[in-house]
């Protein structure tokens, strides 16, 4: 029996794992690449501009060891870069952190006719097929290492939008697809862990609630989603990377098909 099986260091250890998070260059995505780089995990990261990914690479480099991949993972080719370029330095991949997403649509105030189709789709496409399409083209990664005493794992970045409507007192936030989609990664969250399980990968995704970030870069917004908070706050660093690390590491070993709510208790 390992008498050191128990202690914290052994239990959210995640050193010498090899970690994907896309998006990582910005917001919720850079909070868990960091956490993961500075407890000794290899992670590589993606974003849309290469300049952006080189620069955030280089300075997690500085705590660790971290890759930038610049692709556009809307697009079968941005896909293609990023699964090509891990499978030219790695055998495989213990944590992959879906996180790139977007959100866009009518302006605030729009009334529900005017938001345009080619958003929803446009939507659907980054925060919901790609994560698919992606986790498909990975799974021999994933697999290669995983055994039921130390399965790979995968994070789904959800929202409290998939869990619950998201308005202000003035009933200003245009229906659209951002919402929608969280809300159907969730539920992609449990039928990949049903489905998976016995490939031992195990599937759970985080449903933060108000962060900052680019998608919620809006001041006056921020304040008032933080204001219905339980907590009265934004989230921050510290908040992200203490579920990042249980849910990468085998803290939590017996534990698949969730949408755990980091939210300050927004949805209360």
């Amino acid at each position: 029996m390992d008498t050191h099986s128990n202690t914290i260091n052994h239990l959210f250890s995640i050193e010498d794992k090899v970690a994907l998070v896309t998006g990582g260059t910005s917001g919720i995505g850079f909070m868990v690449a960091k956490a993961f780089v500075e407890n000794g995990a290899k992670v590589y990261i993606t974003a849309r501009t290469a300049k952006d990914c080189e620069e955030t690479a280089k300075n997690l480099s500085a705590l660790g060891q971290c890759i930038g991949i610049p692709c556009d993972l809307s697009t079968e080719a941005g896909r293609e870069t990023l699964v090509n370029g891990i499978q030219e330095n790695e055998q495989s991949l213990d944590i992959l952190v879906h996180n790139a997403g977007i959100a866009i649509g009518g302006e605030l105030g729009d009334p529900f006719e005017k938001f345009p189709a080619e958003s929803w789709d446009q939507t659907m496409n980054v925060n919901t097929r790609s994560p698919f399409i992606l986790t498909q083209k990975l799974m021999p990664l994933l697999t290669h290492n995983a055994t039921a005493d130390m399965p790979a794992k995968i994070i789904n970045m959800g929202s409290v939008a998939g869990i619950k409507v998201v308005i202000d007192d003035n009933e200003n936030r245009t229906a659209g697809s951002y919402g929608p989609s969280k809300a159907l990664l969730h539920h992609m969250t449990k039928d990949w862990a049903a489905y998976l399980a016995h490939r031992h990968i195990l599937v759970n995704a985080i449903a933060p609630g108000p962060f900052p970030s680019r998608i919620m870069s809006n001041p006056d917004f921020q304040k008032d989603q933080a204001s219905r908070t339980r907590l009265g706050r934004l989230g921050n660093e510290t908040d992200m990377a203490g579920i990042a690390l249980f849910l990468a590491s085998r803290a939590s070993g017996y534990i698949t098909g969730e949408v755990i709510k980091v939210d300050g208790g927004f949805t209360l």
